[in-house]
C-alpha cells in the first residue's frame, strides 16, 4: 500500500525528530567529560597554544544535532524546530533526573567488591554523572538559545535570499548560534557550577566553537545529499510545496 503524501510528511518529521533528540540527549550525558585532542593527534608539543587545545566530549556527535535542526528548519519551518528543541529539551531534564535517581541507589556490595582494582567504582559513577548534573542548567539554557538564533536566523536568510543558496543560510546560522552555545554551557557548567578558571572556559569555548565551525562548513554538502534524498521520497511536487509552506506560511 503506498504512503500519501501526509503520511510521508509526518513518517519524516518523526524521523528527522528521532535523529535530533537522541544525538542531543547523548552529547549532554557524555559533555561532562574534556579531552584531549593534542593527545589524540600525537602532537607533544608541551608550550605554546597547541599544548591547550582541549573539546567537551559532546562535540563528537553535536554536529549531527545542529545539521538535522537544519533540515527540519528546512521542511517544517521555525515552529517545527522550536517544537523539538522544547521536546528535547524536556528530555534532557528528563535523562538527568533518571541519572540523578540512579547516582542515589545504595551500591551492591558485591559491585564494589569485584571492581575494587578500579577504586570505589561507586564513588566514580556518582562523579562522572553528577558533573553531568552540575551541567544540566547551563547545557539546556545554551540549548535552546542556541537553537532558536540558529532558527531565527535561517529563515531570515531563506527569506531576504528566497530560498535560495541553501549553504549560505546553513552555514551562517551555524556559525552565529554555536558562538552563543559554545561559550554559554562551558560558561554556565564548568565555571559558575565547576571549576574551572575563566581562562579555562575560554580556551575550551573557543576550540570547541572552531571545530563546529569547520564542521559547519565541512557537513554542508550532507544538507544537500539529505535535501535530494527527502525530495525522491516526497516527490518534486510536495517536496516543492513542504519548503514553500516552512518559507513563507506566518506561525
Amino acid at each position: 500500500m503506498n504512503e500519501t503524501i501526509a503520511s510521508k510528511k509526518q513518517n519524516l518529521f518523526y524521523i528527522l525528530c528521532s535523529i535530533f533528540v537522541t544525538n542531543a540527549i547523548i552529547a549532554e550525558v557524555i559533555g561532562a567529560k574534556i579531552f584531549s585532542v593534542t593527545d589524540l593527534f600525537g602532537i607533544t608539543t608541551q608550550t605554546g597554544l597547541l599544548s591547550k587545545v582541549n573539546m567537551s566530549a559532546g562535540v563528537v556527535n553535536w554536529p549531527i544535532v545542529f545539521i538535522t535542526s537544519d533540515i527540519i528548519n528546512e521542511y517544517y519551518g521555525r515552529q517545527g524546530v522550536k517544537r523539538v528543541s522544547y521536546m528535547t529539551a524536556l528530555m534532557i531534564a528528563y535523562s538527568f533526573f533518571i541519572i540523578y535517581i540512579a547516582t542515589a541507589l545504595p551500591p551492591a556490595q558485591f559491585w564494589l567488591d569485584i571492581n575494587k582494582g578500579s577504586g570505589n567504582i561507586n564513588t566514580s559513577f556518582g562523579i562522572i554523572f553528577r558533573q553531568g548534573m552540575g551541567i544540566i542548567v547551563g547545557s539546556i539554557l545554551a540549548f535552546l538559545v542556541g537553537q532558536i538564533l540558529d532558527s531565527m536566523v535561517f529563515h531570515r536568510l531563506r527569506i531576504a535570499t528566497n530560498n535560495k543558496y541553501i549553504w549560505l543560510r546553513v552555514t551562517v546560522s551555524t556559525l552565529f548560534s554555536q558562538l552563543i552555545d559554545s561559550f554559554i554551557v562551558i560558561f554556565i557548567a564548568f565555571y559558575l557550577f565547576g571549576n574551572f578558571t575563566f581562562e579555562q572556559v575560554v580556551a575550551v569555548g573557543t576550540t570547541n566553537y572552531v571545530y563546529k565551525s569547520i564542521l559547519a562548513v565541512s557537513l554542508t554538502p550532507l544538507v544537500y545529499l539529505a535535501h535530494n534524498i527527502i525530495e525522491k521520497y516526497l516527490g518534486k511536487e510536495a517536496h516543492k510545496k513542504l519548503i514553500d509552506d516552512a518559507t513563507f506560511t506566518k506561525k
